[in-house]
C-alpha cells in the first residue's frame, strides 16, 4: 500500500469514527427527550407504555453505537496481518525465525536447540514451545485492550507459578521528637502475606495449510487475533466471579460486609435501601454514598464497573439539578462517564436483583492485581483435525484483590 493510499485510509477511518460519534450524541439527545417525557408521564401517573418502549429502544441503540465505535477503535489499533513485501522494520530475532519455521512447517529442530541452550524444559511432550517475545507482547497488548478488568487493574509478570506479596496489618510506629531528644523504640509492624497463584488458560485456533504457507501473513498478529477474544472472555469472567480454584479469584468472590463494619480482608458495600432494586426515591443518593465510601486517595482514580443492563438503568437517572448523571464518551476510545467517573462495561457483572452486587466502584489499579506468568506456549498439532492444523496455545494467569480498601460494592438490599 502506498503512502497516499495509507493516508487516505486513515482519513476515511477518522471520518467514520467522527460520524459514529455524532450519531451517538444525536441518539443521546433523543434518549433524553424521550426519557423526560416518560418522567413527566410518571409524575401524572399516566405513563404511556409506548413512551417507555421508545426509551428502551433508544437506550439499546446507544449501547450498540458505543460497541461499534469501540470495535472500530480496536480494529484500527491492530497491526495488519501482512506488511508490504513481508518485510519488517526490524529483522526478526533468531527465536522468532525458529518459531515461524515450527508454526509453518512443523520443523522444531531450531526451536529445540534454542530452548536446550536456554535450559528450558519446554518440549512437545510437556506442552509445546515458548513463543518469541514479539508474539507474547502482541498477545498481552491485545488482551489489555479488550479485557475489561485487565484494562484497569495492575498487571505483574512473574517467572514462578505463585506471587507472594507481603503487606502490613499494623502501621509502623512513628512520632514527633526534638532534634536532640532521646528516641523511644517504635513498635514493629506486623506483616502478613497475600498469595496469587497462576492457573492455565488455553485456546486451540486452527489454520489451513494455505494460510501457513503464505509468507506475507504475520504469524504474531494472526495467533494473537485468533485467541484474543476467547482469552479475554475467560479472563473477564474469572476476574469478576472466579472462585480461585484453577482460575483467578474474582473480586466478587471475597467476603463482603456493610461498609460501616469494614475490616481488612473483606470488601465493603453500600446497600440500595430497596430489597429488589435501586432506591425507589432519590436513587442517585445511594450512588453518591458509594462514591464517598472510598477514601480520597482512591477516589481520584476510581472507575465504575457494571454490565450493560445496569448501565442502561442508570442512564435514565438525573441528579438534584435535573442533569443526567450518565454522559456518552466525548471522543473515540474514551469511556462513558457516570457522575464524573469513567464506566467500564463488564458483562460478567450481575444484573440488578435481590442480593446481587451489580456495581463496583474503586481504584482497580491499586485494588486488583492480575498476575501473568512469563511465557506463552504453543503445541502444533497437524493430526487431530486434518486437513487443518491446530495450535494448542496456553498461558498462565492469576489474579486477586491486593488492597481491600480500594474497591467498594453496591448491594441490592434493604440494609
Amino acid at each position: 500500500m502506498t503512502a497516499g493510499a495509507q493516508a487516505g485510509a486513515v482519513e476515511t477511518k477518522s471520518a467514520d469514527i467522527s460520524a459514529a460519534l455524532e450519531e451517538l450524541m444525536y441518539s443521546f439527545e433523543a434518549f433524553k427527550e424521550a426519557n423526560d417525557q416518560r418522567l413527566k408521564e410518571l409524575e401524572r401517573r399516566s405513563a404511556d407504555p409506548l413512551t417507555a418502549e421508545k426509551v428502551e429502544r433508544i437506550s439499546e441503540a446507544l449501547d450498540e453505537q458505543k460497541r461499534l465505535i469501540d470495535a472500530v477503535v480496536l480494529k484500527n489499533s491492530r497491526p495488519p496481518l501482512a506488511l508490504d513485501g513481508g518485510a519488517s522494520a526490524h529483522p526478526p530475532s533468531e527465536h522468532k525465525q525458529a518459531f515461524e519455521a515450527y508454526v509453518r512447517t512443523g520443523d522444531e529442530r531450531r526451536l529445540r536447540s534454542l530452548e536446550e541452550k536456554a535450559m528450558s524444559y519446554g518440549t512437545p511432550a510437556d506442552g509445546g514451545y515458548l513463543v518469541p517475545d514479539e508474539t507474547e507482547n502482541e498477545i498481552g497488548r491485545r488482551l489489555a485492550q479488550i479485557s475489561p478488568i485487565r484494562s484497569i487493574a495492575s498487571v505483574r509478570k512473574i517467572s514462578s507459578a505463585v506471587l507472594k506479596k507481603p503487606f502490613a496489618t499494623t502501621g509502623i510506629g512513628t512520632g514527633w521528637v526534638a532534634e536532640t531528644a532521646s528516641r523511644t523504640q517504635t513498635t514493629t509492624n506486623t506483616l502478613a502475606e497475600l498469595s496469587f497463584a497462576t492457573a492455565e488458560l488455553y485456546a486451540m485456533p486452527a489454520a489451513t495449510a494455505a494460510l501457513l504457507e503464505d509468507s506475507m501473513v504475520d504469524l504474531d498478529a494472526w495467533i494473537a487475533g485468533e485467541i484474543e477474544t476467547v482469552f479475554a472472555e475467560q479472563e473477564g469472567k474469572a476476574f469478576v466471579e472466579g472462585d480461585g480454584s484453577n482460575k483467578p479469584k474474582g473480586f466478587l468472590s471475597y467476603t463482603t460486609v456493610a461498609d460501616a463494619s469494614w475490616s481488612w480482608g473483606n470488601l465493603g458495600y453500600i446497600a440500595t435501601g430497596n430489597a429488589s432494586g435501586l432506591a425507589s426515591s432519590s436513587p442517585t443518593d445511594t450512588l453518591i454514598d458509594l462514591v464517598y465510601a472510598l477514601k480520597a486517595g482512591y477516589r481520584q482514580n476510581a472507575t465504575w464497573v457494571m454490565n450493560r443492563k445496569t448501565q442502561a438503568a442508570l442512564r435514565k437517572l438525573k441528579d438534584d439539578n435535573g442533569q443526567y448523571i450518565w454522559q456518552p464518551p466525548a471522543a473515540a476510545g474514551s469511556r462513558a462517564m457516570l457522575m464524573g467517573f469513567p464506566v467500564v462495561e463488564a458483562e460478567d457483572m450481575p444484573d440488578i436483583g435481590a442480593g446481587n452486587y451489580p456495581i463496583a466502584f474503586g481504584d482497580f489499579r491499586r485494588g486488583y492485581l492480575v498476575v501473568d506468568r512469563a511465557g506463552v506456549r504453543i503445541l502444533r498439532d497437524p493430526y487431530s483435525a486434518k486437513p487443518y492444523v491446530l495450535f494448542y496455545t496456553t498461558k498462565r494467569v492469576g489474579g486477586g484483590i491486593q488492597d481491600f480498601e480500594a474497591i467498594k460494592l453496591l448491594k441490592v438490599a434493604a440494609n
